[in-house]
């Protein structure tokens, strides 16, 4: 999933180490496999939107859950709050594609009710959503974004965004941000890590998936997804998460200043920083 983040997912917690050894060891194997490699045979850029771009709503969950714990009536804290209504948001989104498919904020009202109805809470969800929905369309920008777009102007860029179409287009509108396309989950009626986004990327491109690469925070909905269609991907790991086992990304960098340097310069030895 990717901008809806209720901090209590296992196996991608916090490292101050960078990801550690095992990190390292991707890094390492991927030197060797791309030495010499010319990061410009990427015709166009496929990117992450939440997280990647705009930063997430982490700092609107706790208050949501919180406003739900003050006057909840079964005994709880805020952190199994938020982890309910993390598995009723997992559920409803696993299975929400083609005729099944379900808008981004129809699943939050839906998964934030059931969790307000589990918790005897008598706080209207429609209501106290509303806060997340206008970070939805005003998210804070992360500041090496605009530069990073500016340097491949000349570069087709494409947003694959898990989001509903209207708020995204006024996300974009509202930070004047400017890309080639944008491509949500409404238009294809089905969410990262389906397939069915990258699909239509490579389709509106008319590339092939060893032409593109995805840049991208989620290791499931962006690293998996990608790399199920053949496509590079770079995993954006911007809070500093340790790398789940047996996933590994074509690379892995700590900002777009990072991304940048790599696709504009092409593969060094010993450049990657971690």
């Amino acid at each position: 999933m990717e901008h809806i983040n209720l901090n209590i997912q296992s196996g991608i917690e916090s490292n101050t180490g960078c990801g550690g050894h095992h990190i390292k060891g991707v890094i390492q194997q991927y030197r060797e496999s791309m030495k010499g490699a010319d990061f410009l045979k990427f015709k166009a850029i496929f990117l992450d939107f939440y997280g990647t771009l705009v930063h997430e709503d982490d700092d609107i969950i706790p208050v949501i859950c919180n406003r739900i714990h003050g006057n909840a009536e079964v005994e709880c804290n805020s952190r199994e709050i938020g982890s309910y209504w993390w598995r009723e948001f997992s559920s409803i989104f696993k299975d929400s594609y083609g005729d099944s498919f379900q808008l981004q904020r129809d699943i939050g009202i839906n998964s934030l009710s059931k969790t307000i109805e589990t918790f005897k809470s008598d706080i209207v969800a429609e209501e106290l959503i509303q806060i997340q929905f206008e970070h939805w369309i005003k998210p804070r920008l992360y500041p090496d974004t605009i530069p990073f777009l500016q340097a491949f102007e000349s570069t087709p860029v494409y947003i694959l965004s898990n989001i509903d179409s209207d708020d995204i287009l006024k996300a974009i509108d509202y930070h004047k941000i400017r890309v080639t396309d944008i491509i949500t989950s409404e238009d294809v009626k089905s969410y990262k890590p389906r397939s069915e986004m990258f699909y239509e990327a490579l389709k509106r491109s008319n590339l092939k998936a060893g032409e593109v690469i995805h840049i991208g925070d989620s290791i499931l909905s962006d690293v998996g997804g990608a790399q199920n269609l053949g496509i590079s991907v770079v995993w954006l790991n911007r809070l500093n998460k340790s790398l789940p086992k047996g996933v590994s990304p074509d690379l892995i960098c700590k900002d777009l200043n990072e991304v940048k340097t790599y696709l504009l310069n092409g593969f060094e030895e010993g450049s990657i920083v971690v």
